[in-house]
């Protein structure tokens, strides 16, 4: 394989400070090159001793067979520096595509899964910054680091006691960050790409689409897949805003039904109804009827269709970015993994080892209670908001004036402070639960977290409305405590979003200014070093969660909530993508197919939005007077009810059968690459001898 070709101009600039003398030498004669691309920086700790750093170098560089990860290592500005700066070769990026199950486009332009054995098939195999994004590139990197592993016992030099005993078999990196002498590890920052996607991203003046292809290459596909959704959520909100502006401002409404009569269905009026629900003036309800019922169908439709569109766009984009048949390997321990160390039956390793019970016993007998203290806050949060909210309309019964009517949204106001306060101490405690429960693999640690915040975010921030609709039934109320959730949410995240990350912005970059100016690339380095780790997308999945099921539960009592969402999120989108690229270290995004169980999660809000929306339906106003006219007994309507909710949830499931997860093209190209790689493994296995000549060495 001839030596890659690497242009001056797309090299990081720290490449400039550091000669490719300095560098370690590479394993494989053909990745021998004048010029290398450094892509990580690993911190180490200022009292680390230079024998170690050279130990930790000479492992980086060594070779698979050896326990290395056959990276390059650069000891920076000199051997007393405490960061080590990490390359790599060709060879191992090309090993790494394929061990990641990645697609690459061959010589005749078709989406393969890469195969190293066949690495001369494919374009661009001779310039790998072209035939790997950047993101992807320092994605391997970590992933080769994090597999490196001890082939015999050995101690650490300059490190005394047990923190310096290495076993056999034993995960090296991970051995050293448990022993505080890595610190952090982060991808570097290529300033030049940085500053053209900001100015095509978020600087100019555009409100359609988002630059995908590039986030994708410099940030990743978690990242890309996040803003990918976020875009096709906006602008997917058009259609029910447009619905909600004609409903509230151009379709009149008929009058409602006298709330002075008995309702004999019961549906009006519940026990423990509060008595503004029996009290309301009949003009405070000034939905139109046909308005309100066709709101409730076309929210249940709308988020399947909703659903369904996006996984053809999602499979798609997992074509083109190359991770449509992405593999899931066996799992590592996480780095916050403790136990003894044993042997693990299935690898054969020394490693550390939890027993499977005693984690149940802590689930079970701990993260279970907190968890359920936690929703018991969240009932005690919601009696108080009932107790005031009957306080303040007795107040304002009794006075009448504008100061009264404005006060009475004060006990939603506090009550969603309190919610918001509330769940952000629970998710700091939902993470340190599940550290505590001590989960061997990733996945299972952000299965239990993720569970854990899913349930108290649901319950937190629908239990209020969920109660005021099928226990209170009163509509009024559940309009005002909804608009109140919404404009106040929009107040709050336009400060958070925009403002804030802003004057964030301009304190730190007035403060790094005069560091910027000389561009030496450790100054450079050592500002990345300075920034704040990237938070994640998990509080940016929960909003858009909690938005979607504003929308989809309960915005048939109040049709502008789809246009206040697409507002909000025009703004959000500006405001992700510039925190992300001025106010965080960039962080390491893996390749990804989907946005995971965040999908399942929409889906599931969306099944429930039709227990929510039937119910709603049947309290409407015309609904509520033909059952008084018709003095229909509440068996009958209950009936109703469940009948009308499986008729919806069977079109829901038609709609979701009609409309394939992937399109036609996407099928095509996915049924093509199984059949390359089944005719390349049948291949092989011909080439491979057999009987006898296979036992030869």
């Amino acid at each position: 394989m001839s030596s890659p070709k690497q242009p001056q101009d797309t090299v990081c600039d720290a490449a400039l400070l550091m000669g490719s003398e300095s560098w370690s030498k590479v394993t494989c004669p053909c990745c021998s090159s004048g010029q290398v691309e450094p892509l990580v920086l690993i911190q180490l700790a200022e009292n680390v001793q230079p024998n170690t750093k050279q130990w930790i170098m000479g492992v980086i560089s060594a070779a698979h067979s050896s326990g290395g990860a056959e990276l390059l290592a650069h000891p920076g500005e000199d051997a007393g520096w405490a960061r080590i700066v990490v390359a790599a070769p060709p060879c191992t990026l090309l090993r790494a595509t394929e061990d990641l199950g990645l697609c690459r486009a061959d010589r005749d332009g078709n989406m393969t899964a890469f195969s190293f054995s066949d690495r001369h098939c494919f374009s661009h195999i001779d310039d790998m910054q072209k035939f790997l994004t950047l993101a992807e590139r320092q994605y391997i990197v970590k992933h080769e680091l994090e597999s490196m592993r001890a082939v015999k016992d050995q101690r650490i030099p300059g490190i005394p006691g047990d923190k310096g005993i290495l076993r056999s078999r034993q995960n090296i990196f991970q051995k050293l960050q448990k022993a505080g002498v890595i610190q952090d590890v982060f991808p570097l920052c290529d300033q030049k790409k940085l500053k053209a996607l900001g100015q095509e991203w978020y600087s100019q003046k555009r409100l359609w689409g988002q630059p995908l292809d590039s986030i994708h290459a410099y940030f990743g596909g978690s990242i890309a897949f996040y803003f990918s959704f976020l875009d096709f959520y906006t602008w997917s909100l058009v259609p029910p805003a447009l619905l909600g502006v004609f409903i509230t401002f151009l379709l009149p409404g008929p009058p409602l039904p006298d709330r002075a009569n008995a309702d004999p269905s019961g549906l009006a009026s519940a026990p423990g109804s509060s008595p503004s629900s029996g009290s309301a003036p009949e003009d405070e309800d000034h939905l139109s009827v046909s308005g309100h019922m066709v709101q409730a169908v076309f929210s249940m439709i709308w988020s399947t269709v909703f659903m369904e569109l996006w996984k053809r766009r999602s499979a798609a984009l997992s074509y083109r970015w190359g991770t449509l048949t992405v593999t899931e390997h066996f799992q590592e321990p996480r780095p916050g993994f403790q136990g003894q160390l044993g042997t693990n039956p299935v690898t054969g390793r020394v490693e550390p080892l939890f027993p499977d019970w005693k984690r149940q016993v802590r689930v079970g007998l701990v993260s279970v209670p907190v968890v359920g203290l936690f929703l018991c806050l969240v009932v005690m949060g919601m009696l108080g908001f009932y107790y005031f909210e009957g306080l303040m309309a007795n107040f304002h019964k009794a006075s009448g004036s504008i100061v009264t009517a404005t006060l009475s949204y004060l006990p939603s106001i506090v009550h969603i402070v309190y919610t918001n306060m509330l769940g952000n101490a629970y998710r700091n405690v939902a993470n340190q639960l599940t550290e505590w429960e001590n989960h061997r693999e990733e996945s299972s640690f952000e299965k239990h977290h993720t569970a854990k915040v899913l349930v108290f975010t649901f319950f937190n921030n629908f239990a209020v409305l969920f109660h005021i609709a099928f226990f209170k039934q009163d509509l009024p109320l559940l309009r005002k405590r909804l608009s109140s959730l919404l404009i106040l949410s929009q107040v709050v995240n336009q400060f958070t979003e925009v403002m804030v990350p802003y004057i964030v912005d301009r304190i730190y970059g007035s403060s790094q200014k005069e560091l910027k100016e000389d561009d030496p690339a450790a100054d450079h380095m050592q500002a990345e070093g300075s920034q704040p780790p990237f938070p994640g997308l998990f509080a940016e999945y929960i909003e858009l969660l909690v938005q979607f099921g504003y929308l989809s539960l309960f915005s048939c009592v109040y049709p502008l909530t789809a246009l206040l969402l697409l507002l909000n999120n025009i703004t959000e989108i500006r405001g992700d993508a510039y925190k992300i690229c001025r106010l965080f270290r960039k962080p390491f995004a893996p390749p990804e197919a989907s946005i995971g169980v965040w999908q399942v999660a929409f889906e599931l809000l969306g099944f429930v939005s039709v227990l929510s929306n039937c119910w709603l339906f049947l309290m409407a106003p015309l609904v509520r007077a033909f059952i008084q006219n018709n003095a229909l007994n509440p068996s009958s309507v209950l009936l109703l009810a469940i009948l009308v909710e499986h008729v919806l949830i069977v079109v829901k499931l038609i709609l979701a059968f009609m409309i394939p997860d992937e399109p036609d093209w996407v099928r095509i190209k996915r049924e093509q690459i199984e059949y390359r790689s089944m005719k390349a493994l049948s291949q092989q296995k011909v080439k491979r001898p057999h009987g006898p000549a296979a036992l030869k060495p």
